[in-house]
Order: C-alpha cells, then sequence, then structure tokens
C-alpha cells in the first residue's frame, strides 16, 4: 500500500478515534444517569419502542453504504462530473425513501405499538412520544445521509472529531435537563434526543455544501443511474433488513416475551457494544474508500492486502478493548450502575462475542459492495442471517431463556463468515487460505495467549480495584506484546518501530551542559 494511503488512513484513524473516546465516554456516562432517573421500566420501553423505528432504518442503512460505494467509486476513477450526477440522483432517491419511512412508520410501526408490545397502560402515551420523536429522527438522519457519505469518500475525517465535541456537550446537557425539570422524564428526553439529532444534520449538511461541490444540489434525473443505484440498494436492502431483524427484532421478541426490564438489560448490553465497537467502526470508515477506489482502479492485490489488514486489525482493536470487559463484567457493572438489571451482564458478554467475530467479516462486505454486483452475496448471506428471528422466537415460544437468542446468532455469524469467504473468492478472486493463514489462525493464537495472563490474574488476586487496574493495564502491555510477536508480519513490525523511535525522539527531554 502506498506510504501516502498508510498516512491517510492513520491520520483519519486517529481523528475518529478522538471522536470516539468523547462518544464513548459520554456514552457510558449518560446510561448510568438516564437509567437512574426514567428507571428500568422507561429506560426498557426507549430501547424497544426506538427499536420500532429502527425496523425501518434498514433503509437508511442501505442507501449510506450504496451512497459511499458509488461516490468514493467516482473520486477513485476522478470523473467529478458524474460524482456530482451521483449525488444529486442519490439525494433524490432519499428524498423518496424518507416519504416511504413516513408513511411506513405511521401505519404498520405504529399499528404494531398499539397492538403487540407489551407496555403498560399507564405509560403507553409516553411511548407513542417516544416513537414520533424516534420516526422525526430517523427521517432527519436519512435526508442528512448522503452528505455524511460524501464527507466519508472524500476522507475529510477531522469533522467528525470536530462535530463530536459539540455532540458530547449537547449530550451532557441532556443529562442535565433531564434531571432538572419535572416534566415526564420519558417525553422529555425523547423531545431533546430529536433536538440533537436535528442539530447535527444540519451541521453535517452545511459543512458538505460549503466543502464539496457535488453538495450543493441541483436536480438531475438519469434512468440508467438511478436503475444502478436503485438495484444496488435493492439487495443490499435485503442483507440490512436481515440485519435489523437480528437486533432490534430480537429486542422485541424480549418485550413480547419478557417485558420491558429484559429490555432495559438488552438496551445495556447494546450501549456498551457500541461505545467498544466505535474502535472498529471508526478504523473501517477510514479503509473503507481505500479499499472501493483500490477497486475502481483495477488494482486488486492492493485490494486484497488492506481488506486482510483490515479484518485481522478490526478484530485485535476490539479485542484488546472488550478483553478487560469480558473478564471483570460483574466488577465493571457493579461500580457503573447503581441498579444492574438482570441478564445484563450475560448479555453484555454474548453481544461483545458476537461483534469479535462480526468484525472479521466487515471488509469482506466492503470488498462485496465495491464490486456493484451484490446479487448472489447479499441473497446468501441475508437469507442465512434471515433466520436469526424465527428460530430465536421458536426457542423462546419453548420456553428457553433470552440468553438463547445471542447464542443462535453467535452460531449464524460463524456460518456467515465462512460463505462471504466462498463468494468473494467466486466474485473477485480472494484467496480463501491466504486469509485462514494470515487472518484466521493469527487471530485465534493471539486470543487464546492473550487470556493467559488475565486469567491467571484474575485467579490470584481479590475482586476490586486493584485487581481490575492490574488487569487492564498488564493485559493490555500483554496483548500488545503477543500481538508483536505473533500478530504481525516483517513490514508490519519494522513500520511500528520506526513510529515508536519517532515519537521518542519528538519527545525525548532535551538536556544542557
Amino acid at each position: 500500500m502506498p506510504s501516502k494511503n498508510n498516512k491517510l488512513i492513520a491520520k483519519n484513524t486517529l481523528m475518529l478515534y478522538f471522536r470516539m473516546l468523547l462518544t464513548m465516554g459520554v456514552s457510558l456516562f449518560t446510561v448510568r444517569v438516564v437509567l437512574n432517573t426514567l428507571g428500568s421500566v422507561d429506560y426498557g420501553l426507549y430501547n424497544v419502542v426506538g427499536g420500532i423505528v429502527a425496523m425501518f432504518s434498514f433503509l437508511s442503512g442501505t442507501m449510506t453504504a450504496a451512497s459511499q460505494r458509488f461516490l468514493a467509486f467516482e473520486l477513485g476513477r476522478k470523473d467529478y462530473d458524474q460524482l456530482n450526477r451521483t449525488f444529486g440522483m442519490t439525494l433524490l432517491i432519499y428524498v423518496i425513501l424518507a416519504i416511504l419511512i413516513l408513511i411506513l412508520s405511521e401505519t404498520i410501526g405504529l399499528w404494531f405499538l398499539n397492538n403487540k408490545m407489551n407496555i403498560p397502560a399507564e405509560r403507553m402515551n409516553a411511548a407513542i412520544w417516544v416513537y414520533q420523536f424516534s420516526v422525526l429522527s430517523l427521517t432527519i438522519t436519512m435526508l442528512r445521509t448522503p452528505y455524511n457519505a460524501s464527507i466519508i469518500a472524500h476522507e475529510k475525517m477531522n469533522i467528525y472529531a470536530y462535530v463530536s465535541i459539540i455532540e458530547v456537550v449537547l449530550k451532557l446537557l441532556i443529562v442535565y435537563l433531564l434531571v432538572l425539570f419535572s416534566f415526564d422524564k420519558l417525553k422529555l428526553y425523547s423531545i431533546l434526543m430529536f433536538s440533537v439529532t436535528l442539530l447535527i444534520a444540519l451541521i453535517y449538511i452545511g459543512y458538505s455544501r460549503q466543502k464539496f461541490q457535488e453538495c450543493r444540489f441541483s436536480f438531475y434525473w438519469e434512468k440508467s443511474l438511478f436503475k444502478e443505484i436503485l438495484c444496488f440498494s435493492g439487495w443490499s436492502l435485503w442483507g440490512a433488513m436481515a440485519f435489523i431483524l437480528k437486533s432490534q427484532g430480537t429486542n422485541i421478541l424480549f418485550n413480547i416475551f419478557f417485558g420491558p426490564i429484559v429490555n432495559a438489560a438488552c438496551g445495556i448490553a447494546y450501549q456498551v457494544n457500541t461505545a467498544v465497537n466505535l474502535f472498529v467502526h471508526n478504523f473501517m470508515t477510514a479503509t473503507r474508500p481505500q479499499i472501493t477506489k483500490y477497486y475502481a482502479a483495477n488494482e486488486r492485490k492492493k485490494m486484497f492486502s488492506l481488506v486482510f489488514q483490515s479484518s485481522k486489525w478490526s478484530f485485535l482493536l476490539l479485542f484488546a478493548i472488550s478483553m478487560p470487559i469480558l473478564i471483570e463484567t460483574n466488577y465493571i457493572f457493579t461500580l457503573w450502575l447503581k441498579e444492574v438489571p438482570e441478564y445484563v451482564i450475560l448479555f453484555t458478554k454474548l453481544v461483545l462475542i458476537n461483534t469479535l467475530i462480526d468484525s472479521l467479516s466487515h471488509p469482506l462486505m466492503t470488498a462485496a459492495q465495491a464490486t456493484g454486483k451484490i446479487k448472489q452475496y447479499q441473497s446468501i448471506v441475508g437469507g442465512v442471517m434471515m433466520f436469526n428471528l424465527p428460530l430465536s422466537y421458536i426457542f423462546l415460544k419453548c420456553g428457553f431463556p433470552p440468553q438463547v437468542a445471542f447464542y443462535i446468532a453467535i452460531t449464524i455469524s460463524i456460518i456467515n463468515l465462512a460463505l462471504r469467504l466462498i463468494i468473494l473468492k467466486n466474485m473477485i478472486g480472494l484467496p480463501i487460505v491466504e486469509f485462514v493463514r494470515n487472518v484466521i489462525i493469527r487471530i485465534l493464537s493471539i486470543s487464546i495467549i492473550a487470556y493467559i495472563i488475565p486469567i491467571v490474574l484474575l485467579r490470584i488476586m481479590n475482586d476490586g480495584i486493584i485487581r481490575f487496574s492490574v488487569i487492564v493495564v498488564v493485559g493490555f502491555l500483554w496483548i500488545c506484546a503477543v500481538i508483536y510477536a505473533i500478530g504481525i508480519s516483517k513490514n508490519e513490525k519494522a513500520f511500528a518501530i520506526q513510529t515508536i523511535k519517532k515519537i521518542y525522539f519528538k519527545f525525548k527531554p532535551k538536556y544542557i551542559g
């Protein structure tokens, strides 16, 4: 990979990690305050009612992937006229989809909320408030997505770090206002969260229109381009719908079978997972445009190299941050939350394990999307993922505990990883043996060895802040040592040593005399 692209990915990743640290810190803090302020029932209601809207958000997620792919592809070809036309067509499609979402949400979604959800009668009015403001938030997010896609395609990640500072301040303000006012807390929380969504959307749209010529919308219609984007999105839609049914659909099943308390546990588990998963998301946001551009430029070897490195490092970054959480889950939640809902500890562990497995697949998804020919990929992978919901329903109906849904999800994620490799072998000639040798075997070896010392410390030390601190520090250093010893190539080792030397000499104290 050229040095210029390496530096760009590294710079963008650092900017996104700055954003991630701010977002993660505030998210984890606000979960505690909001849970304590709303209570387990209202917190569970907010998560599950918002989940109904998320059932429709697969439209937004699908078009996001389509926008990024087409914009990055035209940038890779340096066809700026076609870039302008692509953005205009994409935004027009988004407007149509936003209208469609409003119609579906106010008919099917509202009917499901009123007739099928397990909601206490005295909280139904508040639940409707949450639902309506969630629908508005989703609509705003849909309309801003082409602009965000343009920012990512141009690889201007610094704007995300700056906007995150604003977002952090606003979310902290929400927590303060939630405690300050006596108005119905659940209703107030939904109004304030929508207000933040609206303001952040306006900032991203304003920045994109100012910085990127193609974002200054002018009406454009081309039937062939519309058909190409819509065809790509249609098959992406299938895969996105399968993912939403896996996550939010399962949460709705929990509400039907067990009620809002289990929804609260599920919501907290996914909050932790989202915070931790920002590591992988930020890394992939920085590398995704390069994968697409390499494909557009027909540089297949560079593309495979970046896909392999991205898969390996996505897993290792997530593993490094999730390992102490998986080992010290009980202590972390006792320290973090005043009220620890039932199932939350087990749910969190299972969700993190599932995310670790899925982290290997994100670069493979990007490689498939780069081709623009995803019919076979999405029909097979999405079809298998669809089994999450019916299988979970069957097992829950038979009286199994709620964690069975996560065991099913983990099994299906493993199957889909194997299917992705086979499909990409046929699509673009991806070398499966090389992926298994350089990615799968290495990360499995690292994972097994890296757990040895933290587990020993867990056994020989007493529970408390000292043990937790030792496991975090020693565990992180041990993981770094194992990764350096068996996890990276000679070129990567040389690059790491060179980088450390540059940092050392830059900050080395200079003595006089």
